[in-house]
């Protein structure tokens, strides 16, 4: 995992001039669950891409692997329906853990550092003429989405709200006896909107207690992750 560690570390420290080139972050989903002994190492790098101001690191766990010997306390089926249908959309016959979905398009086995860095450093700077400016008052969430050029296809706002971290003794499984620490676990999905771009769109939302919340624009599919923002 160390070796694993340094090879996400260097490459992304040889991609950092392109990802200096923003508009904005760009979105990595991991998909992951607590009973898979192949995670682990993804988990540990998807902490390390977590720390990152041009990375927003999400993961995902899935439910499909419950039944082997250990419930993933983070398990959610609307997190396997959303692997499912990006499988779906690139004609993917079946769903994987560890796997990592880099901008809502380039598909990754979750442990393989260089091509995640790679599709990282791809997905950079790219501009698809979006302004999202996500600002948070206590418990209120004031979003403003501007577009500059002609109509966006259909695009879907998403409201997703996390934990940064927790740590998981698990007693069963492939990975008994281990206790991991998992980052920025997806505890919320929601649909706010669709949107066309054709006019500016000011929204508002709820994010109670502590979490986090990040919004995505994406194109319907789901597709390409347009714009994404994170309020703290």
């Amino acid at each position: 995992m160390r070796r694993l560690l340094t090879a996400l570390i260097l490459a992304l420290s040889l991609a950092a001039p392109a990802l200096r080139a923003e508009p904005g972050p760009v979105v990595v989903e991991l998909f992951t669950s607590q009973g898979c002994s192949s995670c682990p190492p993804a988990d540990a790098m998807l902490l390390e891409l977590a720390e990152r101001d041009d990375v927003i690191a999400l993961a995902l766990h899935v439910d499909y692997w419950d039944y082997i010997g250990w419930k993933d306390s983070f398990a959610d089926p609307a997190h396997t329906r959303r692997q499912k249908a990006y499988a779906y959309a690139a004609n993917q016959a079946a769903v994987y853990t560890p796997q990592m979905v880099i901008a809502g398009q380039t598909h990754v086995v979750g442990t393989r550092a260089m091509e995640v860095a790679d599709a990282i450093r791809d997905h950079a700077g790219v501009d698809h003429g979006i302004t999202l400016d996500v600002q948070r008052d206590g418990d209120a969430l004031r979003i403003a989405l501007r577009h500059d050029g002609p109509g966006l296809k259909p695009a879907r706002i998403h409201l997703v709200r996390y934990t940064p971290r927790e740590v998981v003794d698990i007693r069963r499984g492939e990975n008994a006896g281990r206790k991991l620490t998992y980052g920025n676990i997806v505890t919320g999905w929601e649909v706010l909107t669709d949107w066309s771009g054709q006019r500016d769109l000011d929204l508002n939302a709820k994010v109670p207690g502590e979490d986090r919340a990040v919004v995505l624009v994406q194109r319907v599919g789901p597709g390409p992750i347009l714009a994404a923002g994170e309020a703290r």
